[in-house]
């Protein structure tokens, strides 16, 4: 795929355009399932050349970031797309310098890695939050570009995502988790609070976006309001950022099972699970 270069837009994050026609369940299907194949050359590709890649997702809580991961990962090899998603640091991690436990993250050869929030922590919640000091957020955000040009330079592609959701739309997934049981475990008192400090968290993306959205390391920004288009909008784009080729692949031939020589069925009982569908 040819490489490309998303020009910036004038329009702010925020802004959204006329709400386009909702996509039918099939169209979504039909159009995953093509970009899916498409991953999966891309996997074949990483593992041929020794291809490096780091992905990261940042964005609003309740952007759906996990709904996009789980869309590029789920039909291809976790071998070679490897979603991290890091806990809060331990007391150990705490003493190291900020970046050392996300660059044990970085890929080997043949690898995609997927970061679901990265050190891009410092210029969110950990900023907003008070989780760390003035002169750590500030040193961060002087750093950060010159630790990416570095990582850039070894020869790893970075792609850098952010999802942007409306206030209306995060209030309405919100509410969507409190009232529905399968989703509490999306809920955190960390989710509660960007809710309510939405502005702040908007100064923050702001000057994030300010001291680190390069030439060299872009951002690209995803309107994520319609969640099954922004997948299908950022897959696509991920396939045409990476130069991936077709690979040559063996051909397949099934082969015919052995004959079964002086074997019985035994007479065991299975303990099979009751038939409740």
């Amino acid at each position: 795929m040819a490489d490309t270069h998303t020009k910036k837009s004038k329009k702010h994050p925020v802004e959204q355009s006329a709400k386009p026609e909702k996509l039918t369940a099939k169209d979504y299907d039909r159009e995953l399932t093509k970009l899916q194949g498409e991953l999966v050359k891309l996997q074949f590709w990483a593992k041929d050349t020794g291809a490096r890649v780091v992905v990261i997702f940042e964005g609003r809580d309740a952007a759906g970031k996990g709904g996009m991961i789980k869309a590029i990962t789920e039909r291809v090899s976790p071998r070679v797309f490897r979603a991290v998603a890091l806990p809060a640091p331990t007391e150990r991690e705490k003493t190291q310098v900020y970046f050392q436990r996300y660059i044990e993250q970085l890929p080997s050869g043949g690898e995609i890695v997927i970061f679901d929030r990265s050190w891009y922590n410092r210029a969110g919640v950990e900023h907003v939050m008070g989780f760390c000091t003035k002169a750590q957020y500030e040193s961060f955000l002087l750093a950060t570009p010159l630790l990416e040009s570095m990582i850039i330079d070894s020869g790893i592609i970075l792609i850098k995502y952010w999802l942007e959701v409306s206030m209306d739309e995060q209030t309405k997934r919100f509410e969507s988790r409190i009232n529905d049981p399968r989703k509490l475990w999306k809920l955190s008192p960390m989710d509660l609070e960007s809710h309510r400090l939405w502005h702040d968290y908007t100064r923050a993306r702001d000057a994030m976006f300010a001291a680190t959205d390069t030439a060299k390391s872009p951002w690209y920004v995803i309107d994520s309001n319609d969640k099954k288009r922004a997948r299908l909008n950022c897959i696509q784009h991920l396939l045409k950022t990476i130069p991936y080729k077709d690979v040559p692949l063996s051909k397949f031939k099934l082969p015919k099972r052995k004959t079964a020589k002086n074997y019985e069925e035994p007479q065991h009982n299975f303990r099979y699970i009751p038939e409740a569908f």
